[in-house]
């Protein structure tokens, strides 16, 4: 249920996921920080077994939300970890009223992650915003929709005939990552999404873990840097 992969990192693959009628794979990272809290991005459906393998690294403490539509199984954790922080965007927050999350996250590290993770806040979008990380000890930046890098495996298995070429067109395919093609398009101001672009090049990833399609276990930097080509100069 968890790959560690990293010094003090944990992935766990979740259900895939109808997506406007599209298959899509879920996968969630646990951290543990340098005081041992769990640091949980993007939280996968839980049960028992997942439960019990994060209970065992630690407390779970923060309950991280990266953008607007990645808050599936946020509720759920929530009522199972009461007393563990929430975060998001403020786009996220907007979506959950009656949640007490902890205020939006921007660019600035909250201070109870700032040792361990850093971060990068990607806006200019009229559709949707994103926060990256950076987790320092295992030199691994983590994306949420901001790079989709689906396996021609994959799509065969679990996208219809006529899904499998839209993947190409959209720029979500392992060959050619990058987030789906609308969302590009949807950046009608570009240089904040630039400077946070400048941000994460500027981290010595290792590998970059994202949670639709192939994680990169190496080369994470040249990785990011075609992945985010597309936002130009």
């Amino acid at each position: 249920m968890l790959e560690q992969v990293g010094d003090r990192l944990w992935l766990a693959e979740g259900p895939i996921v109808d997506f406007y009628s599209f298959p899509y794979p879920t996968r969630m990272v646990i951290a543990r920080l340098g005081n041992n809290d769990l640091w949980v991005w993007s939280p996968v459906k839980l049960d028992a077994a997942l439960k019990g393998k994060a209970d065992a690294l630690g407390r779970t403490a923060h309950l991280v939300s990266p953008n607007k539509i990645h808050h599936l199984y946020l509720p759920e954790w929530h009522a199972a970890y009461p007393e563990a922080k929430l975060w998001g965007p403020a786009s996220t927050i907007a979506r959950f009223p009656a949640l007490p999350f902890e205020p939006p996250l921007e660019d600035s590290v909250p201070a109870a992650w700032q040792p361990d993770i850093d971060q990068a806040w990607f806006r200019g979008s009229i559709m949707m915003d994103e926060v990256v990380f950076f987790h320092r000890p295992s030199q691994t930046a983590i994306l949420a929709d901001l790079i989709e890098a689906f396996s021609a495996d994959f799509l065969k298995t679990h996208w219809s005939w006529w899904q499998r070429p839209l993947a190409a067109l959209d720029g979500i395919t392992l060959s050619k990552p990058g987030p789906p093609r609308e969302w590009r398009l949807s950046f009608t101001t570009r240089a904040p999404a630039r400077a946070a672009r400048e941000k994460v090049l500027g981290w010595p990833a290792e590998r970059v873990v994202m949670a639709h399609g192939e994680w990169q276990r190496a080369d994470g930097h040249a990785f990011l840097q075609r992945a985010f080509a597309w936002l130009g100069r």
